[in-house]
């Protein structure tokens, strides 16, 4: 008896999973189209994938963040002690 398409399924993302850093972690969403659009263009134009595109965005967002907080703060926001008020903007980036 073959293997099913679910354990074959399983099977292929656990493979892709590994790299030779041991990195990597999946992140399966769903999003607006006008933000994969986004996340499209702003790959293309800097030649990079939307991977790398979303990897670059998600660390300058977070340094910005950090940029924005007293040293506590910061500490309870990289150990996920307290989330910033839901009301504040996300900062914007600083390049």
């Amino acid at each position: 008896m073959g293997k099913s398409g679910a354990r074959r399924q399983a099977e292929y993302r656990q493979r892709h999973l590994k790299d030779e850093t041991g990195t990597l972690e999946r992140l399966n969403l769903l999003v607006l189209i006008s933000a994969k659009r986004q996340l499209e263009r702003l790959a293309y134009c800097y030649g990079v994938t939307q991977r790398a595109m979303l990897e670059k965005l998600s660390a300058e967002a977070e340094r910005a963040t950090l940029n924005a907080l007293s040293p506590e703060e910061q500490d309870d926001y990289l150990d996920k002690r307290r989330p910033l008020r839901s009301n504040e903007p996300v900062p914007p980036s600083e390049t």
